[in-house]
C-alpha cells in the first residue's frame, strides 16, 4: 500500500507541487521570522560585549523611572561628580572615568538638515581618550569648548571633515562648533552598529546633554592587576549605597542587550502571527487540493477497496502523502525562510545605519518549528479528504469517476453554530470587561468567525456566484466559466475562502484606522482653535524639538493671540509609569488651544475627565509624581478640564519641566486675532524656527493631515505583511483551476471536437478564475467591513467617534481580484488551450 501511495504521488509532480507550495510560503514566514531573531539577538549580544569590553566595572545611578524597550527611552539619572573621586579611592581600582553618555546629540548635515536615526541613537558624550577598540582616523581630540570630535559615520552621513564647522542640536538651543577629530574603531569600522557619536569635552557635553555641571551619566572603572570585576564590583557597592548600580561590564552587556531582546520578541510575534494566519490559509489550499486529488482518484481508490485495501489503509494513504508534501514542503520552506531572514536582516541593518550583523545561522527552533508546522498544517488539513476517500464504495465508485454533489444541510448547520460562537466570542471580547483574556477572546473569535463563515460559503456560492458569472454571460465562453465555477459549490466556496481571510483583514483593519482617522480630523475641527502648530517628524527614539525661545519671540508678531509650546514625559505615579505634558504657562496653552484655564501654581496638575475618573482623583486630590530626572513631589489637581480640551490627559507647571527627559517643547501652538490670515503669519513664523531644523511650522489642516498619516502608514503594513496570505489564495485558485483542468480533461476535449477554439478555451477558463476570485473578495470586503465596524463601535470610548467604510479601497480590492483571476487563469487557460482533442476525448 505503501509503495503504491509513492508511486501515485510520483506520477502526479505537478499536484505535489501545486499542494506544498502553500505550506512553504508558510513554513517561510515561519522560519524567517525565528532565524532573523536569532541573528538579531546573536548581534546585540556582539555589539555590547564590543561595546563594553574596555569596562571592568560600570557605576550607574539608579534611574528615577524605570522604563522597559517596549515602553520608551529611559533616561539616566545625573551621577555627581564626588562619586568619581569615592570610586577611585576603592582599593583594587586602576582608574575611575567619568562618562557622559547620553542620547540626543543631532548634528545638522552639510546640507542643512538633521541626520536622522532609525533605530541607533544619537550619542552626545564627553571626550575622554581612545581606548582598545578607538582609533584616531584623522584630526586629535576636543580640548577647547568650542571644539568637537565624531566618529566616521557621522562624519560620511554629514558630510564633513577635520576643520569644517558643525552645527548640533542638544539639550539646548543649536551651538556652533569646529571639528577637530574623527575616529572609528579596530577592524575598520566606522562605529558601532551604526550609532551616531559627538564628543565635547567634559564641562561643554554636561551643560547641553544632562542641563547641570559636575554631574556624569556612569563612572567606567577598570581594575588593578590581581583584581577581577565581580571583587571590585563588590567592594564598590556597599560604599556607595542602594541608590546606585554597580555592575560588571559583562552584566552591562548582558542587561543591555536582553533590553533589545525584548523588543525584538515583540517584533517576532508580529511576524509568527502574520506567519499563522498564512498558514491558516493555506489550509484551505491544502484542503481543496486533497479533497480534488480524492475526487480524480475514486476509480483508484475503489479498485484498492476492490482487491482488499481497508478503509484505514485508504486513510493512511492519503494521509501519507499528505506527510510526504509536508516534509517536503517543510525542507524547502526552511531552506527559503534562511534566505528570508538573511534579507529581512540585510534590511534592518541598512535601516540602521550600517549595523554589522553576526553571521546567519539556523537556530534549533527554526527547524523544529518548520517542520512541526509544515507536517502538522498539511495533515490536519487532509483528514476530511482521507476520511472522505475511506467512505468510496468500491463498486458505485468503480462506475464512475466523479463523486455526486453532497447536500448542504450538515455544513450549513455546522457554519451557523461556528459563526455564532465566533461572534459571541468577538462580541465578549470587544464589549465586556474580561480582563487579560481579551485579546485571546478578540483574536479566538476573529479565527472562529472566519471558519464558520468559511463553512457557510458553499451555501451562498451557487447564487451569488451565478449573479456574478452573469457579467460574462455575453458569449459561449462566458456562460460556460459562469456555469463550471457554480458547478461544485463546496470548492468553489473552500477556493474563494482563502482569498476572504486576507482581503477580510485587511478590510477590517482599513476599516477601524479610516475611522479613527476620521474621528481624529473632526475632534481637532471641533476642538483645536489654534491655527498654526510647530511640530515635526519623529525619525528616531527621541521626539523633535525646539528652543522656547521661538513662542516669546512669536508672541510679538502682529495678529498673534498666543502661542504656548507643549513638553513631555514619562514619569512614574506610584507603581504606574504614564506620559504626562507640561506648559510653561496653562492660560496661555489654554488660550492658544481654543479654551480657557487657570494658571497652574508650582505644585499643581490639570488632569482631563477620563484620567480623573480612572484614578479617582478630583480637585483637590493629591498625588506623588516622579519625573525622569527630579525629585519626587506631591502635586494637587488643581483644575478638571473636559476630555481632548486640553493637549495631554496630566498636565504639569512649568517648574516641572527641569525634571523632565527633554527639557525642550515638542509642539507648539500659536492662536491668531480673529480676522487674521494664516498666510501673513506662517512665514514668519518659519523663519522663527529656521534654527530648529528638526521641526517646521504648518498651518492647523496640514498638522491634522499630518497627525493622520501614521493610520495610513499602519494600513500599508499590514497590507504588505497580509500580501504572503494573499498571495497564497492566488495558488489557491491557480490550484483549483489546473486540478480541475485535469479532472476534466475529457469534458474540455469534447468541448474542443464541437467547436470551441482555443482562444475561447482560455476566456473559458479566465471567467471561472475572475468569477471564484471576485467572490472571495466580495466575501471579504462584507466579512472585513462588519468586522470593522464592530471594533470600531467598541473603541467608540477610545476616542473613535464616526464608522467610516472606505468604498475606494473596497472598490479597489475588487478590482484586484479580477485581475489575480485573469493572473491564477494564465497557466490553466494555456494547458487546458494546448490539449490534445483526440487524446483528451479518450482520456480515462
Amino acid at each position: 500500500m505503501l509503495r503504491a501511495t509513492l508511486k501515485s504521488l510520483l506520477a502526479r509532480k505537478l499536484r505535489l507541487v501545486l499542494s506544498g507550495l502553500a505550506v512553504l510560503l508558510g513554513v517561510m514566514f515561519v522560519s524567517g521570522a525565528l532565524v532573523l531573531t536569532d541573528t538579531l539577538n546573536r548581534t546585540f549580544d556582539s555589539i555590547f560585549s564590543e561595546a563594553f569590553a574596555s569596562t571592568d566595572v560600570s557605576v550607574t545611578a539608579k534611574p528615577k523611572v524605570e522604563v522597559s524597550e517596549m515602553e520608551g527611552e529611559e533616561v539616566a539619572a545625573p551621577l555627581p561628580a564626588s562619586v568619581v573621586e569615592t570610586v577611585k579611592t576603592q582599593e583594587g581600582v586602576r582608574s575611575a572615568t567619568g562618562r557622559v553618555d547620553a542620547d540626543g546629540a543631532r548634528v545638522i548635515a552639510s546640507d542643512g538638515k538633521v541626520l536622522t536615526s532609525f533605530g541607533p541613537p544619537r550619542i552626545g558624550s564627553n571626550w575622554t581618550g581612545t581606548d582598545e577598540i578607538m582609533e584616531m582616523r584623522a584630526g586629535r581630540g576636543p580640548e577647547a569648548p568650542g571644539e568637537i570630535a565624531m566618529n566616521a559615520t557621522t562624519a560620511e552621513l554629514a558630510g564633513f571633515t577635520v576643520g569644517d564647522r558643525v552645527s548640533v542640536l542638544t539639550q539646548r538651543p543649536k551651538q556652533e562648533f569646529t571639528l577637530v577629530g574623527i575616529w572609528g574603531y579596530t577592524g575598520g569600522r566606522d562605529s558601532i552598529s551604526g550609532v551616531q557619536e559627538v564628543a565635547f569635552t567634559t564641562p561643554v557635553a554636561q551643560e547641553l546633554m544632562l542641563g547641570e555641571k559636575d554631574v556624569f551619566t556612569s563612572v567606567t572603572v577598570r581594575t588593578a592587576d590581581g583584581v577581577t570585576p565581580e571583587q571590585l564590583r563588590d567592594r564598590i557597592a556597599p560604599v556607595l549605597g542602594a541608590g546606585y548600580e554597580v555592575k560588571t561590564g559583562e552584566q552591562l552587556a548582558e542587561d543591555n542587550s536582553s533590553s533589545l531582546k525584548e523588543g525584538m520578541g515583540f517584533f517576532n510575534q508580529i511576524l509568527l502571527g502574520f506567519a499563522g494566519i498564512a498558514l491558516f490559509v493555506g489550509i484551505f489550499l491544502i484542503l481543496n487540493t486533497f479533497s480534488i486529488v480524492v475526487a480524480q482518484r475514486t476509480r483508484e481508490l475503489a479498485l484498492l477497496r476492490a482487491i482488499g485495501a481497508s478503509r484505514r489503509q485508504v486513510i493512511n494513504s492519503v494521509l501519507v502523502e499528505a506527510v510526504v508534501v509536508g516534509v517536503i514542503a517543510s525542507v524547502l520552506g526552511l531552506a527559503a525562510g534562511v534566505g528570508a531572514g538573511a534579507g529581512l536582516g540585510a534590511l534592518f541593518s541598512g535601516m540602521s545605519g550600517g549595523m554589522d550583523l553576526a553571521p546567519i545561522g539556523v537556530p534549533l527552533s527554526a527547524v523544529i518549528s518548520s517542520f512541526t508546522v509544515g507536517i502538522l498544517v498539511t495533515v490536519v488539513a487532509a483528514v476530511l479528504p482521507a476520511l472522505r476517500a475511506s467512505r468510496i464504495s468500491p463498486v458505485a465508485a468503480m462506475q464512475d469517476v466523479a463523486t455526486p454533489d453532497r447536500p448542504l444541510t450538515k455544513l450549513t448547520v455546522a457554519g451557523t453554530v461556528v459563526t455564532a460562537a465566533g461572534a459571541a466570542a468577538l462580541g465578549i471580547g470587544l464589549f465586556a470587561d474580561s480582563g487579560d483574556a481579551t485579546l485571546y477572546l478578540i483574536l479566538g473569535g476573529v479565527l472562529v468567525t472566519f471558519i464558520g463563515v468559511a463553512l457557510l460559503t458553499p451555501l451562498i456560492a451557487r447564487p451569488v456566484v451565478s449573479l456574478l458569472g452573469r457579467l460574462f454571460s455575453w458569449s459561449v465562453p462566458g456562460r460556460l466559466g459562469r456555469l463550471n465555477s457554480g458547478r461544485n459549490p463546496r470548492r468553489t466556496a473552500i477556493t474563494a475562502a482563502a482569498l476572504m481571510v486576507g482581503i477580510a483583514l485587511v478590510t477590517g483593519v482599513t476599516v477601524v484606522m479610516d475611522s479613527a482617522k476620521s474621528s481624529l480630523k473632526a475632534e481637532a475641527a471641533r476642538i483645536l482653535k489654534a491655527q498654526i502648530m510647530i511640530s515635526g517628524d519623529q525619525g528616531g527614539p527621541r521626539p523633535p524639538t525646539y528652543d522656547p525661545a521661538v513662542l516669546d519671540k512669536a508672541e510679538q508678531i502682529p495678529g498673534v493671540r498666543a502661542a504656548a509650546g507643549l513638553y513631555n514625559d514619562l514619569v512614574a505615579i506610584g507603581d504606574d509609569r504614564t506620559y504626562v505634558a507640561a506648559t510653561e504657562d496653562l492660560s496661555r496653552m489654554a488660550e492658544a488651544y481654543g479654551t480657557t484655564a487657570a494658571k497652574l501654581g508650582p505644585a499643581e496638575i490639570a488632569v482631563s475627565e477620563p484620567e480623573a475618573t480612572e484614578r479617582g482623583w478630583q480637585t483637590g486630590s493629591t498625588a506623588t509624581i516622579q519625573t525622569s530626572k527630579g525629585e519626587p513631589r506631591t502635586y494637587t489637581v488643581a483644575h478638571v478640564f473636559g476630555e481632548n480640551a486640553l493637549p495631554g490627559s496630566i498636565i504639569m507647571p512649568a517648574e516641572a519641566i527641569k525634571g523632565f527627559g527633554i527639557s525642550q517643547p515638542v509642539l507648539g501652538f500659536i492662536r491668531l486675532d480673529d480676522g487674521v490670515a494664516v498666510s501673513s503669519v506662517l512665514p514668519q513664523v518659519k523663519a522663527l524656527v529656521a534654527d530648529s531644523p528638526e521641526v517646521t511650522a504648518t498651518d492647523q489642516q496640514t498638522f491634522v493631515d499630518d497627525q493622520a498619516a501614521v493610520f495610513d502608514q499602519i494600513i500599508t503594513m499590514i497590507q504588505i505583511l497580509l500580501g504572503l496570505a494573499i498571495l497564497i489564495a492566488v495558488l489557491g485558485v491557480v490550484n483549483t483551476l489546473a486540478l480541475s483542468v485535469l479532472e476534466r480533461t475529457r469534458e474540455l476535449g469534447l468541448l474542443r471536437a464541437v467547436g470551441l477554439g482555443r482562444a475561447q478555451t482560455m476566456r473559458m477558463i479566465t471567467v471561472e478564475a475572475v468569477v471564484i476570485a471576485v467572490f472571495g473578495a466580495l466575501l471579504g470586503v462584507a466579512v472585513g467591513a462588519g468586522m470593522g465596524s464592530a471594533v470600531a463601535r467598541a473603541l467608540e470610548n477610545d476616542g473613535i467617534t464616526e464608522i467610516v467604510l472606505p468604498w475606494a479601497r473596497m472598490g479597489t480590492y475588487l478590482v484586484l481580484a479580477a485581475l489575480v483571476g485573469v493572473f491564477a487563469a494564465v497557466l490553466p487557460a494555456i494547458r487546458a488551450a494546448r490539449l490534445n482533442v483526440l487524446g483528451a476525448i479518450a482520456h480515462d
